[in-house]
């Protein structure tokens, strides 16, 4: 089975969100479907077997590409077109797999080349246009909304990633049988070429790691630092936690140089600063570093839907977790599992006083969350999945 994947994002950087994207084309690699994968200029390479990368070219003075609507997107979605067309003039593909918006182009395509098409929705796109405040035009609301539902009537499969994009379908399709709930859940090392020519050419890879104290409780949350990621939450939350606990330190791995100085002001204001240590972007081998030295993990997170890429991770990780008390949590964390909390600084506070103290309630929730992450969202899971729906498109 040969396929198209098609990708309008910086593939492959660890600011954007290709964890997703890389994953679906890897285990799709491993199911013995030969993928020609075609995505931004912005980016690294990786490698997977039986997958070929195609690049439109980079735009450099254009800057960066940023996650949502962008006008950006739009230029290079216009590049994106054009090479898409050439690969498929030059290629006969069994299956176009569509990821976000770049849905509609295949769609509209589909009819000329005959192919299977499987749209894979990360999230509303015209929901994207409000959540962004990219428009507020109705009518342009609209056309999105009717051209997204005509492309999951017509795709041959779905995919979504958490059960409040999973049930929004529903009330949409009528041929329920197409459509797949694939979480985002695994987190393989991704094999970047650049850092394995590195390690061919025999060159040292430093991770420039910074040195935490030994004797210091650790709380880690990893990942951006943007508004509804709660990180004003949590600092706000840490004077009671040391109030209780002393000897705790807060490290914030991840965030722009802007974010990281804005929130540095706020542990001055709160006079927390010498016990939150700031790492700023990471590349993913140092997060995992800094996850696996902590005492307790954090998510406070205070708006949001889309069930959050690192909790899968989090749930797999032998340490307690201290997440608010959202619906972006609670589509996969339960009492059960981690410390649920409203999102508050005080309840915040409280969740992670109990996570550092309570040894026998610690225990049993994170023995609790490894054997849900494993009947559940584990790689073996997973990649049954993929396979059921891969089976339904031959």
């Amino acid at each position: 089975m040969k396929a198209l994947v098609i990708a309008p994002q910086p593939f492959f950087t660890p600011r954007g969100t290709p964890f997703s994207v890389y994953y679906r084309t890897l285990i799709s690699s491993e199911l013995g479907v030969n993928i020609d994968f075609l995505t931004y200029g912005e980016g690294q390479d990786v490698q997977i077997p039986n997958v070929t990368i195609y690049r439109i070219p980079r735009f450099k003075l254009f800057g960066n590409v940023k996650i949502g609507p962008s006008f950006l997107k739009l230029f290079l979605d216009f590049f994106l077109i054009i090479k898409m067309l050439r690969l498929l003039l030059t290629n006969k593909y069994d299956l176009v797999h569509a990821h976000e918006e770049s849905v509609f182009f295949a769609y509209f395509f589909k009819s000329f080349f005959r192919y299977k098409l499987i749209y894979d929705m990360h999230s509303s796109l015209p929901q994207q246009l409000t959540n962004f405040k990219f428009t507020t035009s109705k009518t342009l609301i609209n056309i999105f909304k009717k051209m997204e539902d005509a492309c999951l009537r017509s795709a041959d499969a779905i995919i979504t990633i958490c059960p409040d994009l999973y049930n929004y379908v529903n009330t949409i399709i009528t041929d329920k049988e197409k459509h797949f709930l694939i979480e985002n859940s695994i987190f393989d090392k991704v094999n970047l070429e650049e850092a394995n020519r590195e390690a061919e050419d025999g060159q040292k890879q430093d991770l420039d790691l910074l040195k935490i104290p030994e004797n210091k409780k650790v709380i880690v949350y990893a990942g951006t630092l943007e508004k509804y990621q709660g990180i004003d939450i949590l600092i706000s939350a840490f004077p009671d936690v040391i109030k209780n606990i002393p000897d705790s330190l807060l490290l914030i791995v991840g965030g722009t140089k802007d974010q990281v100085d804005s929130y540095i002001q706020l542990t001055e204001k709160l006079g927390v600063k010498e016990s939150v240590i700031f790492t700023g972007r990471v590349p993913q081998q140092a997060a995992k570093y800094y996850t696996a030295i902590a005492d307790v993990l954090a998510s406070p997170r205070s708006a949001g839907t889309n069930t959050p890429l690192k909790i899968y991770e989090q749930l797999a990780s032998g340490k307690p977790l201290v997440a608010t008390k959202i619906y972006s949590h609670t589509q996969v964390l339960t009492d059960n599992v981690a410390f649920l909390v409203e999102p508050e600084p005080s309840k915040v506070a409280d969740g992670l006083i109990h996570a550092l103290n309570s040894n026998g309630m610690v225990k049993q929730k994170v023995e609790n969350a490894i054997k849900l992450y494993e009947e559940k969202y584990s790689r073996k899971i997973y990649k049954q999945k993929l396979s059921n729906l891969l089976r339904l498109l031959k």
